[in-house]
């Protein structure tokens, strides 16, 4: 148990709460520095929709003996993005942002690449790399908000899992696909 912090007062807590009440979320013990940390959730959010559309080109683009099975893989991820997405723009919101859905630069805003590749096995490889840039950016963001911003930094900490488990799935399917394939 943590002692050197003391706990506020329930007077406190209510006044506080009245102040600024326009502000939702965004309460007077909000240490992060909100432009920063809105700036840096509508990256995330461009690199999301960036790799929404690549799994989904690569879904559809997706052919070789394994295409189906790993089409159908590339869809689910896209999905899953498609939800991160959603819970990226929604914080922002709470945040008092705005989520920047604007296609006109949405690839200079993500930190993952659209690369439509050709074959099964650079489709497989593409979408690794992209989930490896989303591991070390969002396990960057997590250190950079320490504990000024616990609810972004859990949001983020559930990303990232996910993230982890894509990385890995594609890392088997790689392993598995022969060197011919697509």
């Amino acid at each position: 148990m943590n002692t050197s912090h003391k706990l506020t007062s329930v007077e406190d807590l209510r006044s506080q709460a009245r102040k600024h009440i326009e502000r939702g979320a965004v309460t007077a013990g909000y240490t992060a520095d909100r432009s920063k940390v809105l700036k840096m959730l509508n990256e995330a959010l461009a690199t999301e929709i960036v790799c929404v559309l690549r799994y989904r080109r690569h879904h559809f683009m997706a052919r070789g003996i394994h295409g189906q099975g790993v089409g159908a893989e590339f869809l689910v991820h896209s999905n899953e993005e498609q939800g991160h997405a959603d819970q990226l723009a929604a914080r922002i919101v709470q945040l008092g942002g705005e989520p920047d859905f604007s296609p006109d630069s949405l690839s200079e805003r993500s930190h993952a690449e659209y690369v439509p590749a050709k074959t099964l096995p650079d489709m497989i490889r593409e979408n690794l790399v992209a989930e490896r840039i989303a591991i070390d950016s969002y396990r960057d963001m997590v250190r950079y908000l320490g504990d000024q911003d616990p609810t972004t930094s859990d949001l983020l900490k559930q990303i990232l899992a996910v993230e982890e488990e894509h990385a890995d799935e594609l890392a088997d399917l790689l392993e598995g696909m022969p060197a011919g394939e697509g």
